[in-house]
């Protein structure tokens, strides 16, 4: 698994300061996709190693979120379980574009999901009608959370 960049957002899961490590080779392919380039195999290999890198270089991260990595879910899950290992502190979450069956084998590993492909029509996670859902996952299951990235006009 390669990974292109990494971006500290705010944004991306409420409430955190997240490193988004933007993943490539993409399986899924959205049409009307607005990284579209991460379908290509290109970037850093993403292992145990670069990964501590890229948390020790991030100070005050308090979420690391892996966006992308559908083509390797499994791979996906023992990154974030190195994480919950190595960084006790530090939340996981993972951004798929697949539906929350091919999700669901990593669930103990993530406190946070996205799930859904973009489909340009519905609009992004911050639409009232996207079909994308983000959770936060507990112990005693998922929480729906989408709506709190729902733009509200005051």
């Amino acid at each position: 698994m390669k990974y292109v960049d990494t971006k500290v957002v705010f944004r991306e899961v409420p409430d955190e300061i997240t490193l988004a490590i933007n993943i490539s080779g993409c399986p899924v392919n959205c049409p009307g996709c607005h990284s579209s380039y991460l379908t290509q195999d290109i970037g850093e290999i993403l292992d145990e190693s670069s990964l501590n890198g890229l948390i020790t270089a991030n100070p005050g991260i308090t979420c690391v979120s892996f966006m992308g990595g559908d083509a390797d879910p499994a791979y996906i899950r023992s990154l974030a379980l190195y994480v919950r290992r190595q960084h006790q502190k530090i939340k996981t979450c993972w951004y798929s574009g697949r539906n929350m069956e091919n999700a669901r084998p990593v669930l103990d590993a993530l406190d946070f999901i996205k799930v859904g492909p973009f489909v340009e029509e519905l609009g992004p996670l911050d639409c009232s009608t996207t079909n994308q859902r983000f959770y936060r996952v507990t112990e005693h299951g998922l929480v729906d959370w989408t709506d709190r990235f729902w733009k509200t006009i005051l």
